[in-house]
């Protein structure tokens, strides 16, 4: 039995500027459009994950396989086609950080997230690169202040999501 979530229904209309969201046709352009969708037929479905989050069914929570929500690269062709103007990617966002914080969200980025609170970027220097850059005659990168970009993170309470 499936059961409506009344708080993904919730974030999902509070994510979404304006009250577009329940015209939604069911035209399937976005999908048609999506790239994803286009290599990931079976995985990945922009109108399923939308419909199923406007009517509060979380599909997405609890799978194995989480591709259903973080297989979107945001890469906003979905956002610009819709012809009743609905903010798929802010949608999907919102998706995204239910996953993380109910400690779902793939290992990839969760580690790049606790790369850049320890290091202050996302690829920390490298010796190779620093000999390069000098063979080249290029000057040193500057490095980041870590304590500033921790600030900044832990303002978003990053340090709590990845346990720091």
């Amino acid at each position: 039995m499936v059961s409506v979530d009344f708080e993904l229904r919730k974030k999902v209309m509070d994510a979404h500027i304006g009250d577009t969201l329940k015209y939604c046709y069911q035209c399937n352009r976005c999908t048609d459009v999506c790239p994803v969708s286009q290599i990931a037929p079976d995985r990945y479905n922009p109108r399923g994950n939308i419909m199923a989050s406007f009517l509060g069914i979380n599909l997405f929570m609890g799978q194995k396989d989480n591709f259903g929500i973080w297989g979107c690269t945001v890469c906003d062709t979905c956002d610009e086609i819709c012809p009743q103007k609905i903010e798929l990617t802010e949608i999907f966002t919102v998706l995204k950080n239910m996953s993380i914080a109910a400690g779902e969200g793939p290992d990839y980025y969760t580690t790049q997230a606790s790369t850049i609170y320890d290091a202050g970027k996302a690829i920390p220097s490298q010796p190779a690169i620093e000999r390069r850059r000098e063979q080249l005659g290029l000057p040193k990168v500057e490095e980041p202040d870590v304590s500033e970009v921790q600030k900044i993170l832990n303002v978003t309470k990053l340090n709590k999501i990845l346990n720091k």
